[in-house]
């Protein structure tokens, strides 16, 4: 598969990866290599990653919890003190070997530690292959508040092999697979209907949509780099997804999502309103439900919890001037970003997902 160029940053895919990683690693006079992982990919990932590069820097390896619940400051600052111990310097190189939380939290710290360093992603998750890693967003939580603090700044290389899905439990496929059917139903009829039958997918297919899920992304954050228009519409089914999982990481009572499970109840929602407010068509709504339903299952939302979740809409980043801005659709390829929706509506919609 050819490597996808935007901005600064170059995209590989499959063995391209370590010819490319290694080619920059000759290229550059870096003066020690920093790989951050959790345990899990610390076990399954790192020694392919490892065996593949060819290098005699030093390298050091820092590993952080895994999970949603450590993707904060108070994990930064860990790293942040380790990377000094280590004697970091301003001509390292941080490279991120995990998921979305990994590739966050690892470019953040990147952009940020003595005014910034070099920093490569390694996605190993489909959701950080296709969402996570591509353009630029880093950061971390705000307590149980989704990427609340970070910056927009490109690594220098993102380097996606599929080959690490197959250390990847099938809820986390899931959660990746979600942002897919995001993509196709923001962006393109065509992608999306190659999803119609989920449960017919196999890894081997997997190889061109995740590539045309990466154009897709690059194309949208290539022409709308920081967020003011176009980009907006990634954040489709996000507004009250992002809600959804920030309550249940929050509560107690409740198991902790993954991001790709809110979003699909986020996508669900957004839809009902879509119909209600924009024009998309309600038998379509019904069939996408009744899919995602299918293959996700549903989640349990009281009514006693509407009120909870819509109160951390306005904690959603694309608010401004005090409204909540949601992301729309008038049909499959053609959203409508910056809507504002009564509460009554939004009621209405969790109704809808539970009825």
């Amino acid at each position: 598969m050819d490597s996808i160029n935007y901005k600064d940053c170059t995209i590989h895919f499959n063995n391209d990866c370590y010819l490319a990683v290694n080619k920059h690693l000759k290229d550059n006079n870096f003066s020690k290599i920093f790989i951050l992982v959790d345990e899990n990919t610390h076990a399954n990932c790192l020694p392919i990653f490892l065996e593949k590069l060819e290098t005699n820097i030093s390298i050091e390896i820092i590993e952080i919890e895994s999970g949603e619940e450590n993707k904060n400051i108070d994990t930064c600052s860990g790293v942040w003190n380790t990377l000094s111990d280590l004697d970091a310097d301003r001509k390292s190189l941080m490279i991120n070997i995990g998921g979305g939380v990994i590739t966050d939290l690892g470019g953040f710290v990147a952009c940020t530690f003595k005014r910034g360093i070099a920093y490569v992603n390694v996605p190993t998750t489909l959701l950080s292959m296709v969402d996570a890693s591509v353009g630029g967003k880093t950061g971390v939580d705000l307590g149980h508040l989704k990427n609340q603090i970070g910056v927009i700044s490109d690594p220098d290389l993102v380097l996606i092999d599929p080959f690490y899905l197959n250390t990847l439990p099938s809820n986390q496929m899931r959660s990746g697979l979600a942002e897919m059917l995001k993509h196709g139903l923001i962006s393109s009829e065509n992608y999306w209907n190659k999803f119609q039958d989920l449960s017919a997918l196999t890894l081997a297919d997997l190889d061109q949509l995740i590539y045309d899920s990466v154009i897709i992304k690059k194309n949208v954050v290539e022409e709308d780099p920081f967020e003011d228009g176009l980009r907006k519409t990634l954040n489709y089914g996000h507004t009250l997804g992002h809600a959804i999982e920030s309550y249940f990481l929050s509560n107690p009572n409740k198991e902790t999502l993954l991001h790709g499970e809110a979003i699909v109840v986020g996508m669900i929602l957004a839809n009902y309103i879509s119909s209600k407010l924009t024009g998309f068509s309600m038998e379509i709504t019904d069939k996408i439900k009744e899919l995602f339903i299918g293959y996700y299952g549903k989640i349990s939302i009281n009514e006693n919890e509407y009120a909870p979740i819509m109160e951390l809409l306005k904690y959603d980043k694309k608010n401004n001037h005090g409204n909540i801005n949601f992301v729309l659709l008038k049909s499959i390829g053609n959203p409508v970003i910056d809507c504002k929706v009564d509460d009554s509506i939004i009621i209405d919609a969790f109704k809808y997902y539970d009825s």
